[in-house]
């Protein structure tokens, strides 16, 4: 299994075992976007991974002419988990999401928690905006009825409750879900380790 599958696993599980905390009742939104946009994270760099061809074996060349020398391809998955390593720094830098993370706030106050979301909201929020173009899968409003007609795309729609027969299905729809129209991610060079999240700070004086 590749690293950042299991890295983007253990972060929805975090998000999702702060969502059970009675401290976080009152930000559930912003915990469950943030476990989205890990979920997100994970299925596109799975998804740059799936589409990058994997080092094959040699292919023998023809006798006459001889065949000109290529450089070998970068190694995908180093390459990926590169990349996936320079979101989280974006991540981090503008919204503190690694920081907030890594932090025990068992110990803090709703309102400090409040707080220091606000500005992971925001910082995260931009990235999104730069990097990504997210639209609704459906436009209806949560919580009114839907119709799935025969053909409906499955990979976009999830039904929950007692499923029996065969489409149409009516239903209430409780999260309108999310897609990835497009990604402009910044390319990353592979390198022999990956790069940091973020780097050390120390002051001179």
């Amino acid at each position: 299994m590749k690293a950042y599958v299991v890295f983007g696993a253990i972060l929805i599980v975090i998000l999702n075992g702060i969502l059970l905390l009675p401290a976080a009742a009152g930000h559930s939104f912003l915990i469950t976007a943030l476990a989205l946009l890990v979920a997100i994270t994970v299925l596109i760099v799975s998804l740059l991974a799936w589409r990058t061809p994997a080092p094959g074996g040699v292919v023998a060349a023809a006798p006459a002419p001889p065949p000109a020398p290529v450089q070998p391809p970068p190694p995908a998955e180093s390459q990926a988990e590169s990349e996936i390593v320079a979101f989280f720094a974006l991540l981090q830098e503008k919204g503190r999401l690694v920081d907030f993370l890594m932090e025990d706030i068992a110990g803090y106050e709703d309102a400090e928690v409040g707080a220091a979301a606000r500005v992971i909201h925001q910082g995260c929020r931009q990235v999104l905006d730069e990097y990504f173009k997210i639209s609704a899968i459906s436009d209806a409003q949560e919580g009114t009825q839907v119709t799935l007609a025969p053909g409906y795309p499955t990979d976009q729609y999830r039904i929950v409750g007692k499923l029996s027969g065969e489409p149409p299905f009516t239903g209430t729809l409780l999260h309108k879900g999310w897609k990835a129209d497009s990604v402009k991610l910044p390319r990353i060079v592979t390198t022999a380790t990956l790069p940091p999240i973020a780097p050390a700070e120390v002051e001179l004086k």
